[in-house]
């Protein structure tokens, strides 16, 4: 059971943010592309170590559905159909606190790999 509790979220009219903020006051505003393209999801995780996928072309992807799981997570929906991360409060004031460092890092894996967050092509 975590000790991380939110005690708002709040998707932006345009869908394309998540405001939180957490019981110890601290606040945070998280792109739907982030929480995109580090989906929690096995689809994007993998099942094991070295698994993990670049997912790229989601600039533009917005959060179409919250759906709370069991009192410690919130499952995020969105119009790319990807549905299957569940979100731990844990997890979500991860990206908040460190998001900047792991976006600038998959910014790196997508040149790595000569993808962009414009163009959708299958994940690698």
């Amino acid at each position: 059971m975590s000790d991380i509790w939110p005690s708002e979220l709040r998707v932006s009219k345009d869908r394309q943010r998540l405001a939180i903020t957490f019981d110890d006051g601290q606040s945070f505003d998280l792109s739907a592309e982030l929480l995109r393209v580090l989906s929690p999801s096995a689809e994007v995780q993998g099942h094991g170590p070295g698994q993990r996928v670049t997912v790229p072309g989601k600039r533009n992807v917005a959060i179409i559905s919250m759906t709370p799981t069991g009192n410690y997570a919130v499952r995020i929906g969105f119009d790319d159909m990807h549905d299957t991360g569940i979100y731990t409060w844990t997890y979500l004031r991860e990206l908040g606190e460190r998001g900047a460092e792991l976006f600038s890092a998959y910014e790196d894996e997508l040149r790595e790999k000569g993808m962009d967050r414009d163009t959708a092509e299958k994940p690698r």
